[in-house]
């Protein structure tokens, strides 16, 4: 067996399920940038109606040679469309912070959290600087990345790494904040983190008690084998 096989061989033995819901920015050839909301692993792109009306507002940046461009992006059935899409060398974010807070129960106490989605899309490996609050970004190393919490490296923390066929690795931050991937495969991959503040604050009048960040670095890697296929689409939450 090869190295390379051995390789592959060690990543299907690390598989993990997918994680919970997240949004991430896809861009089809010739087509502008989405930003999508669901599990990226499981082929599920929530819709309206339905959860991705949950959304107050979000908000896209791209970033190029020419400077940066920022707009709110206009929902459709499936995602949120981007009125433009990023070229070589560029990168777009996007968030919304104005998620609406929800309570759950932790120890029979009501916790009132702020849930605060964001998504970064590269078109390679060059040194990008951070932009979001959780920020993931390439560090010029191909299959490595920084994480920037607050403009600070975030060591000790858990990343994971998925492709459209559901196969999916963990792995952890360095004490500098870095993480590396082995990708063999050729296609998209999307690299998911979360980090809760504890922090009480206030929003927009509302008090919360932490806020859940999340955020996903999407990347399409043109060379290695070719991709395992996408399951089929999952089905997406009905209507409440």
């Amino acid at each position: 067996m090869n190295k390379l096989s051995l390789t592959i061989v060690a990543l299907l033995s690390t598989f993990v399920p997918a994680q919970a819901h997240q949004i991430w920015i896809e861009q089809a050839d010739g087509q502008t940038a989405v930003v999508r909301f669901g599990e990226f692993g499981e082929n599920l792109r929530e819709a309206s109606p339905g959860l991705l009306d949950k959304f107050g507002k979000v908000s896209a940046t791209l970033i190029s040679a020419k400077g940066e461009q920022k707009v709110d992006a206009a929902k459709t059935s499936d995602g949120f469309t981007l009125p433009f899409s990023a070229s070589a060398g560029d990168t777009i974010v996007a968030e919304d912070a104005n998620y609406p807070l929800y309570t759950w129960k932790q120890q029979d106490k009501d916790v009132r959290s702020w849930f605060y989605p964001a998504a970064r899309f590269v078109t390679g490996s060059a040194a990008q600087q951070p932009k979001l609050v959780l920020d993931l970004v390439p560090t010029g190393q191909p299959g490595q990345f920084k994480l920037v919490f607050k403009d600070q490296p975030k060591p000790k923390t858990k990343v994971t790494l998925t492709t459209q066929s559901g196969w999916a690795k963990e792995a952890q931050t360095d004490a500098q904040g870095l993480v590396s991937f082995e990708m063999p495969w050729k296609g998209m991959y999307v690299a998911e983190v979360s980090v809760t503040d504890r922090a009480p604050g206030e929003r927009a009048g509302e008090k919360y008690d932490a806020v859940s960040y999340a955020t996903t670095v999407t990347f399409v890697q043109a060379d290695g084998l070719p991709p395992i296929p996408a399951g089929p689409a999952a089905k997406p939450a009905a209507p409440k």
